[in-house]
């Protein structure tokens, strides 16, 4: 006992609480309409319930109609099933009062059930069961059964466009028509939609039960209170038919007019469509929008009303009606197509004032497209090139170690038709022309034989190409040449110039958001590295030079540790930079050399490094000097790379910078390593020395 009794106040508590957030509503609904099946109601109280459900149905319906779509009304099918469920235990509860107390009167069951008894069919019980029957059968033949077919029909349709949607909302995403949240939210309006059809398809089978146990019951009541009646009460055959046949119809009405009401505000819901209005401002724009109909109308009605022996005044009297509402709309149609010419000399606007959205801003990448190369881009035509660039930039952003913006797709009128630009805030960093219809046969190793196509050249790498037939691949492909398709071109060229200009896209706000990532995994390194000693805009600078030297970001728990060590002793970018590439040495001499155990390098003389030195001390570097060493290194270069080798020039600390910023352009692919960049446990093999 004590122990029940101390948890007594906070089961209390927890019920009070409950109910004070709403959320113990439905439970207490749900348990209210299952204690009416079996609690025995008085009639004050079916009077009460009976007017509830009534009201509550004409409210249920006049929430359908004044809905703006049908995603407003997500619940609808939750709400169907508790009203159905709560007409069901009022005929139960009623049935039970009907079979208990009919003997006593018309009033046994109540004054609802009684009023519907008396004046709706007039006490007439053979015109009671007809009206019955025909609202019945109006509710499940017509209405049921209609709402039933097209919520069918909705779902399927809706099911099956739900592929289609969730690639439009990808593709407008990755055109950059869309942000993230937008595309989240739609994606969710997409799934709810689905939802929601598909359980409108079921809660209408909640109707149609509703009708068919409708019927059912009225007839069980009718022979149930017959037997009752004159079996257990002794009533005489007549009185007993007059009783229970007024209580009965009575109950079969209180309730299937609700059931109707519900069934016609489902059969609107699932035959609306998303508008800017309700229904009656929808039907009355689009159904009276025109005053000839009305003005036809007036003429066959004012017709047969002068037909000797029709109902002249009632024919006349609308066709009157309809008359005057065509004078009137056409009036009204006709005041607001002047209303344009009498105000053709407007006041002129005032020019509104300059504010910061008329300054146009570049976008971080772009691609350009001429109207011709549309297609490739839409999904629905077979275009490739979207799905290319998620790839593209999905592989890029793993590989570099930062987020890569979204690349903005769009036409441009002022290019070629067949031609695309590539640009990186505002700025042009490649370009090409291709032809649609057509694939690239890219001559690759010692392949030389000339094909039946139009010359080119690679627009990505400068390679000799041909243009071809797609029925002419196979033909290509067998003589060794690699086949491409458009997409594929446009989107290895955007591949290659978004790695090459990858410092440019990163700027302060990618690196906060690559330093608020460390911080989840080692914050107290955060906090001793930026902002102080080291501030953001020299972070920037560091991590701009590794991308400048392909050094990806992955590692940046490392080149923090590495920052956080030097930063104290120095604020130069260039000689952080240094540091963190001897930090580095493992994971950069690795990138550089591959899967092999051994790092092929070309070295410098001696004598050639003392005098670069030199000239880098007095910014002095003579140009034929390195000219020439370039021309050599390019050759090297290219007998490694035929060889699959990678291609590295090793130089004392103090040359790297200098050598790796003027060749980088000159000799593709080249590495400049330092020594002390080197763990001491790398194998070298030295290629040549120069």
């Amino acid at each position: 006992m004590p122990t029940t009794a101390a948890l007594r106040p906070g089961a209390a508590q927890a019920l009070w609480q409950g109910l004070a957030r709403g959320n113990l509503g439905a439970p207490l609904l749900l348990l209210l309409i299952i204690g009416m099946m079996v609690v025995p109601l008085a009639p004050v109280a079916l009077d009460l319930l009976f007017t509830f459900n009534i009201a509550l149905s004409v409210a249920i319906l006049l929430a359908v109609v004044y809905a703006l779509r049908p995603l407003d009304l997500t619940a609808f099918p939750t709400i169907l099933l508790v009203v159905t469920l709560l007409r069901l235990a009022l005929n139960v509860a009623s049935t039970r009062v009907v079979l208990l107390n009919g003997h006593e009167g018309g009033d046994a069951a109540g004054k609802v059930i009684e009023a519907f008894g008396a004046f709706v069919i007039g006490g007439n019980y053979a015109v009671g069961i007809v009206v019955f029957v025909i609202l019945t059968i109006i509710n499940f033949v017509v209405v049921t059964k209609g709402a039933e077919r097209i919520s069918e029909v909705s779902a399927r349709f809706t099911l099956d466009a739900m592929p289609g949607k969730q690639m439009a909302i990808d593709a407008d995403l990755g055109a950059g028509l869309m942000d993230a949240d937008a595309a989240r939210a739609k994606r969710a309006e997409v799934s709810q939609e689905a939802d929601f059809y598909g359980s409108m398809d079921g809660a209408s089978k909640f109707v149609r039960g509703d009708a068919i146990a409708g019927l059912l019951i009225l007839f069980i009541n009718l022979i149930g209170g017959l037997c009752i009646g004159m079996l257990q009460h002794g009533l005489d055959a007549g009185t007993a038919a007059a009783n229970y046949s007024l209580l009965t119809i009575g109950d079969g009405l209180v309730a299937q007019i609700p059931a109707l009401l519900l069934s016609i505000a489902v059969a609107i819901l699932v035959t609306r469509m998303s508008s800017s209005q309700d229904m009656s401002r929808t039907v009355a724009s689009q159904l009276f929008a025109a005053p000839q109909a009305l003005a036809v109308t007036a003429g066959i009605l004012g017709i047969i009303g002068m037909i000797p022996g029709m109902p002249n005044l009632a024919f006349l009297l609308l066709a009157g009606l309809a008359g005057f509402g065509a004078w009137w709309l056409r009036g009204k149609q006709q005041r607001a197509a002047a209303a344009p010419e009498e105000d053709s000399a407007p006041a002129p606007t005032p020019v509104a004032e300059l504010g910061w959205d008329d300054v146009p801003v570049d976008e971080p990448l772009a691609l350009e497209l001429g109207y011709r190369l549309i297609p490739i881009v839409d999904e629905g035509q077979g275009g490739q090139l979207l799905g290319r660039v998620k790839g593209i930039r999905r592989k890029l952003t793993q590989e570099l170690g930062f987020l890569i913006p979204a690349v903005h797709i769009r036409d441009d009128l002022e290019l070629a038709p067949t031609a695309y630009r590539i640009r990186i805030f505002g700025t042009t960093v490649g370009e090409g022309e291709v032809r649609p219809g057509m694939e690239l046969a890219l001559a690759s190793g010692e392949t030389t034989q000339r094909l039946p196509g139009t010359p080119t050249r690679d627009p990505v790498f400068g390679l000799d190409a041909w243009w071809v037939l797609p029925e002419q691949r196979d033909t290509a492909m067998s003589s060794g040449h690699t086949v491409v398709d458009v997409a594929t071109i446009i989107a290895t060229h955007l591949s290659h110039a978004v790695s090459a200009h990858a410092p440019e896209l990163l700027g302060h706000e990618e690196v906060e958001r690559l330093v608020e990532r460390l911080a989840q995994q080692a914050p107290r390194l955060v906090e001793g590295l930026t902002p102080k000693p080291l501030p953001t805009a020299v972070l920037v600078r560091v991590l701009r030079n590794l991308l400048a030297e392909n050094v990806p970001l992955r590692n940046m728990r490392s080149i923090a540790e590495s920052l956080a060590a030097a930063a104290p002793h120095t604020q130069d970018p260039e000689a952080l930079t240094a540091h963190l590439r001897r930090d580095l040495g493992r994971q950069i001499t690795q990138s550089v050399r591959g899967a092999t155990e051994e790092l092929p390098v070309i070295t410098l003389d001696p004598g050639l490094e003392r005098t670069l030195l030199e000239a880098s001390q007095s910014d002095a570097v003579d140009p034929g000097l390195m000219s020439s060493l370039q021309q050599r290194l390019l050759a090297e270069a290219r007998n490694l790379q035929s060889r699959g080798e990678p291609v590295a020039l090793l130089v004392q600390g103090r040359l790297r910078r200098l050598l790796a910023r003027l060749l980088r352009s000159g000799v593709p692919g080249l590495q400049v390593l330092a020594y002390d960049e080197i763990p001491d446990n790398q194998r070298l093999r030295v290629v040549t020395t120069l």
